[in-house]
């Protein structure tokens, strides 16, 4: 049996519930669209038992698959903002303190 990874043991409990409703999300929507497991699991080339994990918001299942799934939902595009720079307020308001503290000019 392969040992699990310890990235997977320490998941934070909010990064495993994002999982979790991601997976009764794309679950729902392929319940929406009456969609066997079956037909799914063809589509995304998985077995059935792994479609039931990615449904369960398993951490193992690869972000290949999850992506292929947001995709054949048409919501593959939101993968792209996920981490856009321009999103990412933490890094910014550190680079403001940053060229703060070096008597950079800010233009707001």
């Amino acid at each position: 049996m392969p040992r699990r990874s310890e990235a997977l043991e320490s998941l934070p409990s909010a990064v495993a519930s994002a999982l979790t409703r991601l997976g009764a999300d794309l679950a729902m929507a392929r319940k929406r669209r009456k969609q066997s497991l079956r037909n799914w699991a063809t589509r995304l080339n998985v077995s059935v038992p792994t479609l039931m994990k990615l449904e369960k918001g398993d951490p193992t299942v690869s972000a290949g698959v999850y992506a292929t799934a947001l995709w054949m939902i048409q919501r593959h595009d939101a993968l792209a903002v996920l981490a856009d720079p321009r999103l990412d307020l933490a890094a910014l308001e550190s680079e403001v303190r940053t060229a703060s503290r070096r008597g950079a000019k800010i233009n707001a």
